[in-house]
């Protein structure tokens, strides 16, 4: 997905999202987070954050967003720092200025421009996510069709 500087996609405009619960950029949280409805997160979360199963949750991390942990979630928005894996039904959109750490699994990916990914991408066409995906398991799969060639 293309887009030029002036078409871009303002970051979390009020009408693309609605946030229920917004975790401020002075607030830190350490242990695991449910999310019945939309979180905003622009502090810190040291832990798992999951959206309750069967509701269609987003989570967007602002620029100065941070989680130390997986998300799963129905779409997940960054554009902030992710040290862990994401696991969205719908959705990941990495924003300008974004960085992940970790495996992907989506639906449907978007990236922008200055976007960084340190990670596998892992398509689920439309599959919900089983849960963690042993990363070094999908390599060496991947690696030993590579090597027969």
């Amino acid at each position: 997905m293309l887009f030029k500087k002036s078409q871009s996609i303002k970051f979390l405009q009020p009408t693309m999202e609605s946030f229920e619960t917004i975790v401020g950029p002075a607030t830190e949280v350490h242990g695991r987070l449910v999310a019945n409805e939309s979180l905003r997160i622009d502090g810190s979360v040291i832990g798992n954050i999951e959206a309750r199963q069967g509701k269609n949750v987003s989570i967007a991390l602002g620029r100065t967003g941070v989680v130390q942990g997986d998300i799963y979630a129905f779409r997940v928005l960054v554009a902030g720092r992710v040290e862990g894996n994401i696991y969205a039904i719908e959705r990941v959109e990495l924003h300008e200025g974004a960085e992940v750490r970790g495996d992907i699994t989506y639906g449907q990916l978007g990236i922008e421009h200055g976007a960084k990914l340190n990670g596998l991408m892992i398509s689920r066409n439309g599959e919900e996510p089983e849960g963690m995906v042993d990363s070094s398991a999908v390599f060496q799969a991947n690696w030993s069709k590579i090597k027969s060639r």
